[in-house]
């Protein structure tokens, strides 16, 4: 095997490194990659937009921006050693701590010296006559490998809002997912934010201390709970250590890898005293209780989430003390937990400031234009110091089609994906040779490093299988394609969130093409996907053709 380690950063144009197996992305799948690649003796090689490890912690340096998964869930279980070491800090770990975990990983198992940062793959190409891909960067250096691993992260593609005069604002403009590398100072400054999900949600509370005047424009309303976060006490964290084996046990019984499971109990069910006595319970618990750990009906039942979203509108009214405000930022038209919610802390009182405006850009006052000054409105100028796009992200396949993908025939992704995606398990496309995915559309999510690890186990275990009996070619059989896309359509359908628009049903207004819903994601019970991994694998991956 040839020996990557002396290569350079840059190569030279007309150099063409062979590998066999190129990685896109050194986020939390790529480093996990990278790792069971080596296990398996292969050569490798990750290619990274950012200059340094992390992915989504490293472009996402957002004010208040954090976990919404509990720290001691969220990282790696590989190995012992790396949980035993590792202290988290909070509850629920804020992003530099987060990215400095990740380069923790990276540097306790030398990944570096397979990656090579500052560059974006702009396309690759599946070569069928030599059996392999040619990846392309935007430098133009180029790299061929038997197989090409896409690590691109679900919410990695960013979108900024399709306002006219967007480019002409004259101070600075930022989106949360290309935040700058050393702190904002919005001391004494006029800010406004287009934009209520959740990166919004998280930063809000945060810009609202140290702005002159905050100003909210919102589209939208977005459901949210609050996080509880906490510091982690040293005896805190001994105790967990303790008990990872158990707790990552538990995780993998639950639906989405999480420590919270549903109530077994239908929402009417229960009589309304205890039903309200029970979400004021949960409501004051810490993560995703209120949405993971409520009674089992309320994502499918109308009646059901009708009653709960009238219980979280009311905690809205108690904490926002204008009536008006606080019926602004209660959605009415889509119900609690039908779009991910996101957890925050402090997002509502943040209204109660005397330097935070709220500004209604659906009912009200609808955006013209943005101005060299700031935001113009149907009703009047404001005037900006620094503007913030908080508009989300192209979710699940936005990344995939901003690079020029072609496989079988020339086929481009984007063009086979157009009415929506088929994959078998969300890990490979059909007429995409040796192309193995990580949390591609229609695979299983909810905690990522946990659905991460079991992703990249199953790839590197059908890597190892190939291997065993020289193989050097795989790709889905189509009737496994049908037959997994059916069962996600189908896993889909009794959900309240299929209904909604939302980057989970693949519609963005701000992304032309996106205003059809399709299913993104796979989902059902997510340990319904393990066992279903788990009885292919054993039955010797019958689901592929080999060659």
């Amino acid at each position: 095997m040839p020996d990557t380690h002396v290569l350079v950063e840059r190569q030279n144009q007309d150099q063409v490194a062979h590998y066999d197996a190129i990685v896109i992305g050194a986020g939390i799948s790529g480093i996990f990659m990278l790792y069971r690649l080596r296990e398996l003796g292969m050569t490798a090689r990750v290619f990274e937009a950012g200059t340094n490890v992390g992915g989504t912690w490293y472009w996402n340096r957002y004010p208040g921006a954090r976990f919404d998964s509990e720290s001691w869930t969220y990282g790696y279980s590989f190995s012992k050693e790396l949980m035993q070491e590792w202290d988290w800090k909070e509850h629920f770990s804020p992003q530099p701590d987060t990215l400095d975990y990740l380069n923790h990983v990276a540097d306790k198992f030398d990944l570096r010296r397979d990656m090579q940062f500052g560059s974006t793959v702009t396309s690759a190409h599946w070569d069928e006559a030599a059996n392999q891909w040619t990846v392309t960067l935007d430098s133009g250096q180029q790299a061929t490998s038997r197989f090409l691993m896409t690590a691109v992260g679900i919410l990695s593609a960013h979108t900024l809002p399709a306002i006219p005069g967007r480019d002409s604002f004259h101070g600075p403009a930022y989106h949360p997912a290309r935040w700058p590398h050393t702190p904002v100072d919005f001391t004494g400054k006029r800010v406004g934010i287009i934009g209520t999900g959740a990166t919004a949600i998280q930063a809000i509370p945060e810009i609202a201390k140290q702005a002159k005047q905050l100003t909210v424009f919102q589209r939208r309303p977005n459901w949210a709970a609050p996080l509880h976060n906490a510091k982690i006490s040293k005896e805190e964290m001994d105790a967990i250590k303790s008990r990872y084996e158990e707790i990552y046990a538990h995780c993998a019984r639950t639906p989405s890898w999480f420590i919270h499971e549903a109530d077994p109990r239908k929402t009417l069910d229960v009589p309304p005293e205890e039903r309200e006595a029970f979400w004021e319970k949960r409501y004051s618990e810490p993560g995703f209780g209120i949405w993971m750990g409520n009674f089992r009906d309320i994502l499918i039942d109308e009646d059901a989430n009708t009653a709960v979203s009238a219980f979280i509108a009311k905690k809205i009214r108690q904490r926002v003390k204008d009536p008006a405000v606080a019926e602004k930022l209660i959605p009415k038209d889509h119900g609690f937990g039908s779009r991910r919610v996101p957890l925050e802390s402090g997002y509502f009182e943040a209204y109660n400031r005397d330097n935070v405006l709220l500004v209604d850009v659906i009912h009200d006052q609808p955006i013209e234009c943005i101005t060299p000054k700031g935001v113009r409105t149907a009703k009047q100028d404001y005037e900006f110091d620094i503007l913030i796009y908080a508009t989300g992200f192209d979710g699940v396949t936005g990344a995939f089609d901003r690079i020029d993908i072609r496989g079988t025939n020339g086929v481009r992704l984007k063009d086979a994906w157009m009415d929506g995606p088929r994959t078998y398990l969300g890990m490979l496309s059909e007429g995409f040779p040796n192309m193995l995915m990580v949390l591609g559309p229609h695979t299983a999510r909810g905690n990522i490093p946990q659905a991460i690890e079991h992703s990249v186990g199953f790839q590197t275990g059908m890597l190892r299988f190939m291997q065993e009996h020289n193989f050097t070619h795989v790709e889905t059989r189509p009737e496994a394609v049908d037959d997994w896309t059916q069962t996600v359509i189908k896993a889909a359908e009794p959900l309240l969130s299929s209904k909604v628009d939302s980057w989970q049903t693949g519609v963005n207004r701000n992304v032309e093409g996106r205003t059809v819903r399709r299913v993104l994601g796979y989902n059902g019970n997510g340990v319904h996907f393990r066992r279903t991994t788990d009885a292919v694998a054993k039955g010797a991956y019958k689901e592929f053709v080999f060659r």
